[in-house]
């Protein structure tokens, strides 16, 4: 597997990390938590060593998860989870708000180092600018669990080039986790620039357009109740029977070389900066080893053109959020 440094003082960590949400929550019922382990585990000896949760995920389970898949190979591997949510006190899947308050921050902290079975949490991140707290807060009290030993880096999701530079200037981001595939491309115009800037790694969560880039849907394709996907406009039955002419497009190019449009969605990404490291998720191990080729994937100049060809015919249908979820990014 091959290795990247996220951002100028960032870790390293395979080029291709592992992003754990789907495991336990989001997209229809948990996995397995036998299977799921056995996964993280295969992910390890196949040279993952970058793995993402959060405290939201499940809620909490998904951090459990890791701490026991992990725990035996804990010096092996980085683990990036996140704070800044009001969790259901009834114990509802979904929360109730954001809360980034310096001491709920620092609370959430302890609580899920216990879960993840770890004395420190390798990134930890804002899941989402909380509009009611300073990011200079937010900052100050992530650099005094930096100082306690307890977080080794801070990072940022979804926030604005401008949040970023005033959270920079109080604490330094090491990374920046946003969505970002060949479908969702919005950090190209700010984002990317800035943490080129700053040094700054990027993490793209979603690089498969949740899964949708794998080629794995029709324009028949109908999604539980309990998936996330169910409600999201770009997978409504009108929107997908104009998006999968993307993924046959891709399916093209891929084929002559021997990949699979998820494989070129992936290496597309990890083509554009080296400081860009994916974390696609899955729950199986025929997917795991199929993203992981994509690391050794090559392409020309000419593919890149044929990719972007691709996006330019193929405009994709439907936000990537509905419209109260988009009021929570690029804060």
């Amino acid at each position: 597997m091959k290795k990247r440094t996220l951002g100028s003082s960032g870790p390293e960590v395979s080029a291709l990390g592992l992003g754990c949400m789907g495991m336990s929550w989001a997209y229809g019922a948990p996995g397995d938590r036998s299977e799921m382990i056995r996964l993280l585990r295969d992910a390890v000896d196949l040279g993952i060593t970058f793995f993402d949760t959060a405290e939201v995920y499940g809620p909490l389970v998904n951090e459990e998860l890791l701490g026991e898949g992990l725990e035996p190979v804990r010096d092996k591997v980085i683990i990036a989870t996140k704070f800044g949510w009001k969790l259901d006190p009834n114990g509802g899947a979904w929360p109730i708000g954001r809360d980034s308050r310096p001491e709920h921050i620092k609370e959430v902290a302890d609580a899920s180092l216990k879960r993840l079975r770890t004395d420190h949490i390798d990134i930890f991140y804002q899941h989402r600018v909380d509009p009611e707290v300073p990011i200079e807060d937010v900052a100050g009290a992530v650099a005094d669990l930096i100082k306690a030993g307890k977080v080794g880096h801070f990072g940022l999701s979804e926030a604005s080039a401008s949040t970023i530079r005033r959270a920079h200037a109080v604490q330094p981001v090491t990374v920046v986790q946003s969505e970002y595939s060949l479908w969702s491309r919005d950090p190209e115009g700010e984002v990317l620039p800035v943490l080129e800037e700053l040094g700054i790694g990027f993490v793209p969560y979603s690089p498969l357009g949740r899964g949708f880039l794998t080629g794995a849907f029709t324009a028949n394709t109908q999604f539980a109740a309990d998936d996330f996907r169910a409600g999201n406009p770009r997978f409504s039955a009108e929107a997908l029977q104009k998006n999968v002419a993307l993924v046959e497009t891709l399916k093209a190019i891929a084929e002559p070389k021997g990949a699979t449009p998820g494989q070129l969605a992936l290496a597309w990404l990890l083509a554009r900066k080296p400081w860009i490291v994916p974390i696609p998720g899955t729950r199986k191990r025929t997917r795991l080893e199929e993203n992981i080729g994509a690391v050794s994937l090559e392409l020309s100049e000419a593919d890149l053109a044929a990719i972007e060809a691709a996006v330019e015919s193929n405009k994709v249908e439907g936000q990537r959020y509905r419209d109260d979820e988009l009021s929570m990014v690029n804060l």
